[in-house]
């Protein structure tokens, strides 16, 4: 760990990866050390960090809701900015934080070198919402992207996305039966070791090719 980030994998990997958390969970729970552990051990460089909000809970144990957006565009800015120049760049993480990620890209990916974006399961709506879609940026996207979500996720069903009108350089990769967290039911035949270990090749292929 290096001050306030979790970092798998050394320096000279060839690809770096940042992801950030979703909203309600931490940069160490099962489901990013997962995540982090089994890219690293393909060969990427994982590095984790948590936003304001998140860091605050961690030190008093105080639940709270996310940073407003622009809180969390500038600390996805200030950690790729510390970060320093990475011959390839992708950012992303689960759920929010690889939205936020996303946008950030969209606007600055030139000034920050970002080569491209990995979301783990991206929140195209509000659970229940439909309608208050979250894909405005994504109509025209200026840098690789891969989406890799549960095919019934609650934020973005795959019936539901492929209506959605996405840069079709967008690349998704449905997961079996999987919720927001790529967990399929029993009944599917299916496992949530199975669908981790899917997204894990997904994002490594999708960051070595970028």
């Amino acid at each position: 760990m290096t001050d306030d980030w979790l970092i798998d994998s050394p320096r000279d990997a060839p690809a770096t990866i940042v992801l950030a958390h979703g909203a309600g969970a931490m940069m160490d729970t099962p489901f990013m050390e997962t995540m982090a552990t089994g890219l690293a051990a393909a060969g990427l460089r994982v590095v984790r960090f948590e936003f304001p909000y998140m860091a605050k809970r961690r030190t008093d144990g105080k639940r709270r809701g996310p940073d407003r957006k622009p809180v969390l565009l500038e600390s996805w800015r200030h950690v790729v900015t510390r970060l320093g120049p990475v011959e390839r760049l992708i950012i992303g993480g689960k759920s929010m934080g690889g939205r936020i990620a996303s946008e950030l890209a969209a606007s600055e990916h030139a000034e920050l070198g970002i080569s491209g974006v990995a979301c783990l399961g991206y929140p195209f709506h509000p659970a229940g919402q439909p309608e208050k879609l979250r894909t405005e940026h994504l109509r025209s996207f200026p840098v690789s992207m891969l989406i890799v979500q549960g095919e019934r996720d609650a934020l973005g069903a795959q019936p539901e996305v492929a209506g959605y009108d996405l840069d079709k350089s967008i690349e998704i990769i449905w997961l079996p039966d999987g919720d927001h967290s790529f967990k399929p039911r029993k009944k599917s035949g299916h496992t949530e070791d199975e669908n981790l270990a899917a997204a894990i090749a997904a994002v490594t292929r999708f960051a070595m090719a970028v």
